[in-house]
């Protein structure tokens, strides 16, 4: 294995990963990082969200060359990726989920791929799920209809003809392309890019903050990108699955996003129906699964 870059500028890559009580998954995933370095020089930045499972503990006991930033309370996921991607300098920042690990491919493989990219800011790569299907990680940006048909439907049929086009179902991922966005659990992203349009709006507690970023390099004239060329497992919703919040933060972060970025104008008279719409999805979806 590569000797892993230590706290210094000096690394071509940092994997950050915010943690929150994620068990021995970060761990696993730490070291992945670290195997998967290849030819990079590889900084590894966990910033844990006031965890109290050991998992931070764990962590800086296993891996003492990584950088771990304890939180004195949860301040939510882009807040805690920001404090982690500050904490470095490196050209090029991996953000990695603590329940994800990388499984095929390297690091610098990706970085190579970005590099011959002029103008790229983010790249996503191929997400499988545990049992080796592969996860729609990059999706296009829905319109009005694929949005409320998809928020609705999708819980009932989840392979109605709107979630298949937000998701992009009929694309195999085994090619690149550019993309609306990516998801922030496996997103490489150019730190000059960062520098340019910002790091997350720390406004999103939870979900929808990658969804905003990609949609501001976009209009700032960054490209964002799917690559295969790094494989990531995600086991998924290891600390959010079963929680009532984490629903409805996911709707409060859709509606934050819609006020953002889709209501512009006169359109600022729909704001009230998407957040009643919004709060009533989030309220079905936590009966249908029992969420608590």
């Amino acid at each position: 294995m590569p000797e892993p870059a230590t706290r210094s500028d000096g690394a071509d890559i940092a994997v950050v990963i915010v943690n929150y009580n994620s068990g021995r998954d970060v761990a696993t995933a730490v070291r992945s990082a670290y195997e998967a370095a290849g030819d990079a020089r590889v900084q590894v930045v966990v910033a844990d969200n006031h965890s109290e499972d050991g998992s931070a503990e764990r962590v800086a006991e296993e891996f003492p060359q990584a950088l771990v930033l304890r939180g004195e309370r949860n301040l939510g996921f882009a807040t805690a990726a920001n404090h982690g991607m500050r904490q470095t300098s490196a050209p090029w920042v991996f953000l990695l989920n603590p329940d994800a690990r990388v499984s095929a491919g390297t690091l610098g493989g990706l970085l190579k791929v970005a590099a011959a990219r002029p103008g790229v800011g983010a790249v996503g790569v191929l997400t499988r799920n545990e049992d080796g299907s592969i996860y729609p990680s990059a999706r296009k940006t829905p319109s009005y209809t694929e949005a409320l048909m998809h928020a609705f439907g999708s819980p009932f049929a989840p392979n109605n003809r709107w979630t298949k086009a937000y998701r992009m179902a009929g694309w195999d991922r085994r090619t690149e392309r550019s993309v609306d966005w990516v998801s922030g659990s496996s997103m490489l992203l150019c730190r000059a890019a960062l520098d340019d349009v910002g790091l997350f709006d720390e406004h999103f507690f939870l979900y929808v903050e990658d969804l905003d970023l990609c949609t501001r390099l976009r209009d700032a004239g960054w490209d964002v990108r799917f690559s295969p060329e790094l494989e990531v497992t995600h086991v998924g919703g290891t600390v959010t699955r079963g929680r009532r919040r984490t629903t409805l933060e996911h709707s409060r972060s859709m509606y934050r996003y819609f006020v953002k970025h889709r209501s512009p104008g006169l359109l600022a008279i729909l704001r009230p129906f998407a957040w009643l719409a919004l709060m009533a999805r989030a309220e079905l979806f936590s009966r249908m699964h029992g969420e608590r």
